[in-house]
């Protein structure tokens, strides 16, 4: 069965869904990609319209077909170590420094697949050692979410990498697995896992946390969820604590309650 072009109606109900639900604004250039995207959904179901498609996706007979089509809309790329020079500071001027004994909380606030948490991590395991510290990953796709848990990579994710890292905290596929390898095991110990819709009340058990990466996030977001974010957020950083967006993203007219360190790095008085 063929599937009909979307029309600009079945899109913005799917822009509009999507907005509502994690805050993602879905820009017109967009639609091309959410067709492509959903196309195997429909072909799945034996679809021809994407409109009978949103009918599905708000059906109480499909339960899993909502976060399905979450996941397919909100995956976004990832690697080991990007943009290394945040790790550098992390390293160098955060962990560096840390003399305090309680446990150093990270959290990874839009983890993804969770290239970002198991390289805070190493960096930690490298700097910490054996004191209390931890990760928490987190992201809106269940998906993506089930591949950072088994913590298993392609080796085409290693571009940044150094390779002590590698050596030391990965393991390497062979014959069946070559060309894969695993976090190790004692650093995944370290790291934690759980679906956190961002836009939504955050969950009361979180805690609080001395560094928060929000990176590659807040462009997807209107500047009011932007705003809503990143002071949800802030409740769960300690004074003190540093705030990381990526380097084409920055806070300004976002919130006052960070002073900047340098562009894209931010602390908490």
């Amino acid at each position: 069965m063929s599937i009909s072009p979307i029309t600009t109606k079945e899109f913005e109900c799917f822009q509009h869904l999507i907005y509502d639900h994690a805050g993602i604004s879905l820009s017109a250039e967009k639609k091309v990609m959410v067709a492509s995207r959903l196309a195997k959904r429909l072909d799945h179901h034996g679809l021809s319209r994407y409109g009978d498609y949103f009918q599905i996706v708000l059906s109480q007979e499909y339960p899993d077909e909502f976060q399905m089509m979450v996941d397919i809309l909100t995956t976004n790329e990832t690697y080991f170590f990007r943009e290394p020079q945040h790790f550098e500071f992390f390293h160098d001027e955060i962990l560096r420094h840390w003399r305090d004994d309680d446990n150093f909380r990270v959290w990874s606030a839009a983890s993804s697949s969770g290239e970002e948490a198991y390289s805070l991590a190493m960096v930690m395991a490298e700097s910490l050692g054996m004191r209390s510290w931890e990760v928490f990953g987190s992201d809106v796709s269940v998906r993506v979410l089930n591949s950072a848990r088994a913590g298993v990579y392609s080796m085409d994710r290693l571009q940044n990498m150094d390779n002590r890292y590698l050596e030391k905290y990965c393991l390497k596929g062979v014959r069946a697995q070559q060309g894969f390898f695993r976090v190790d095991a004692k650093i995944r110990s370290h790291v934690e896992f759980e679906q956190v819709n961002l836009k939504a009340p955050l969950p009361p058990h979180l805690g609080k946390f001395n560094v928060i990466f929000l990176r590659n996030v807040l462009i997807y977001f209107d500047q009011e969820t932007k705003q809503h974010v990143v002071e949800s957020l802030l409740r769960t950083l300690k004074s003190g604590g540093y705030f990381f967006v990526s380097h084409s993203e920055s806070l300004h007219l976002v919130t006052d309650k960070l002073q900047m360190v340098k562009p894209s790095i931010y602390r908490k008085p």
